[in-house]
């Protein structure tokens, strides 16, 4: 549709400043002479776009315009401020702010903080990892888990804040197959040489996926005091009631983040299944003991 296609172009330009004619064209599809049409109608409609010819040229809107208030409503403008606040929490350069200036002023009543306690580093991760996924470069990155650490070299795709967490979605070329890299858990990131890519899976990445394969199914009791904790991390409808406690069925994506998921609860959990994570427990339960001088 044309009106869709219209605020295509308009996100375009408000992305990466300028594009020719020809690239959006070829963006969506259409000839060329039906971009000048277009560009012609969003200036007709008070958007003010500047073509500037020769070499670094190419169609952008000018220099100081912000959209104007009643292009928006107050919710879909709320909604603007929040996303792109939030994404200033994590992101460097002028961008941001050059979006924001063009957004009219709005009084939101969402604040959006996706940094963390680690802020200085995960905001240098984004970008130098957002800087490869655009130019098509290899990251490499040591990478650590249950078992240690190890060098990693990844074809990256896309970021995606997911779970209450960054994850960095590409080509493992150690595993051979699409993986989720939690950035906390990234470290040392350094940009490669270039990549060809690769023809990349249809729709979406689907980090539930790795929910979904693979996964460990976890049987505990939960004492009435953990029914916050349950609560904020899985709802109210997680668990049923028993005589012995809060009954919990779940499925992990793995084991590491189980075994450290019931081990933040201490006593006030008791896993029923798998058999072998309460050996785990148990192993657990007695080095603890042993290195507090208990009897």
């Amino acid at each position: 549709m044309k009106i869709d296609r219209l605020v295509g172009i308009l996100t375009v330009l408000l992305r990466q400043g300028s594009a020719t004619a020809p690239e959006l064209a070829a963006r969506f599809e259409v000839s060329r002479r039906t971009i000048s049409r277009d560009v012609e109608d969003l200036c007709r409609a008070g958007i003010p776009l500047v073509t500037t010819q020769g070499y670094g040229g190419g169609i952008s809107i000018a220099e100081g315009y912000r959209l104007r208030p009643d292009l928006l409503t107050r919710e879909e403008l709320e909604t603007l401020l929040a996303g792109l606040g939030g994404m200033g929490t994590v992101t460097r350069g002028p961008h941001i702010t050059t979006l924001l200036e063009k957004l009219p002023p709005g009084e939101g009543a969402i604040a959006i903080d996706l940094a963390s306690h680690y802020r200085d580093t995960l905001t240098g991760k984004i970008a130098l990892l957002r800087q490869c996924i655009r130019e098509k470069r290899l990251v490499t990155f040591r990478y650590w888990y249950r078992k240690g650490a190890c060098q990693r070299e990844v074809e990256p795709y896309r970021l995606l804040y997911r779970w209450r967490d960054w994850y960095l979605w590409g080509w493992c070329r150690l595993r051979q197959d699409y993986r989720l890299f939690k950035l906390s858990r990234l470290w040392e990131p350094e940009a490669g040489p270039p990549f060809p890519g690769r023809e990349l899976p249809p729709g979406e990445p689907d980090p539930d996926r790795y929910l979904r394969e693979g996964a460990i199914h976890l049987k505990a009791l939960f004492a009435p005091e953990a029914a916050y904790r349950l609560v904020e991390e899985y709802g109210p409808g997680s668990w049923t009631e028993t005589e012995k406690g809060l009954l919990l069925e779940r499925d992990f994506s793995g084991w590491e983040n189980m075994a450290e998921w019931i081990l933040s609860f201490g006593s006030q959990a008791e896993v029923l299944e798998p058999p072998a994570l309460r050996e785990e427990l148990r192993q657990t339960a007695a080095r603890l003991l042993a290195k507090y001088g208990g009897t």
